[in-house]
């Protein structure tokens, strides 16, 4: 796991120096309607038909950066879950670029867009926090909030976690780790720790960027997360 680390480290690196060094205007947040508009599917535009909701929320590793509409994680989710025998719809509320505030922003208007509440949300922000070297507090603490908002509305949460690479210091890395596994504990709900477990240290299963997984990296994902997912659905 360390080895495959520190390849994960040098891969967040050259992300680092990309996100520093890119113009300033794609650092600025993007208002709630903005962030709407990117995700693969919209409320308004879709009928949910099956027995059971789950809503994905999170950044480009959620959305399907880079891939093909049916490739991404939502739909290859979905695949996953109704050739098992479950009835399920995955609806997709995962933004690019998305931070856990700006996710925290938005997560009332997204759910009040449902024609349903949700059965489950998986809940995968923080990565975009970890790029921009963001305190670990206040990414914990919107996540914490997003959590609490779910709970408020009596809707079920599994987190899916990140991890910091070592090339970010000893420090982070431990503050960073450890709000994942901090808040499942506090909450008491399902958590997956690493979302990216399976992929990591496999170049093979990567986009060009080196952060964002391929249509064949998002299977080894699926395969991994979906008898999870199914878990937490039965909970």
């Amino acid at each position: 796991m360390l080895k495959n680390l520190v390849t994960y480290g040098f891969g967040l690196a050259i992300v680092q120096l990309l996100v520093a060094c890119g113009p300033a205007q794609q650092d600025a947040p993007m208002d709630v309607q903005q962030q709407i508009s990117q995700t693969t599917d919209t409320a308004t535009a879709e009928k949910i038909e099956a027995d059971t909701l789950v809503l994905v929320f999170g950044d480009s590793l959620y959305a399907g950066y880079g891939l093909a509409p049916d490739e991404g994680f939502a739909p290859d989710l979905q695949k996953a879950l109704n050739k098992a025998g479950q009835n399920v719809k995955v609806h997709n509320a995962g933004v690019s670029g998305d931070t856990t505030a700006a996710g925290l922003r938005r997560l009332d208007f997204v759910l009040d867009s449902l024609s349903r509440k949700p059965d489950l949300v998986l809940l995968g922000l923080g990565g975009n926090d970890m790029l921009r070297g963001l305190n670990p507090s206040e990414t914990r603490a919107n996540m914490e909030a997003m959590v609490k908002k779910l709970s408020d509305r009596d809707v079920p949460v599994m987190l899916t976690g990140m991890l910091a690479p070592p090339n970010l210091g000893r420090e982070f890395v431990d503050e960073f780790n450890v709000i994942y596994p901090a808040l499942a504990n506090l909450y008491d709900i399902p958590l997956y720790p690493f979302f990216m477990d399976g992929v990591v240290g496999n170049p093979d299963l990567f986009l060009p960027d080196g952060i964002h997984p391929t249509a064949q990296g998002i299977d080894v994902i699926v395969g991994k997360i979906a008898p999870k997912v199914s878990e937490a659905l039965a909970g």
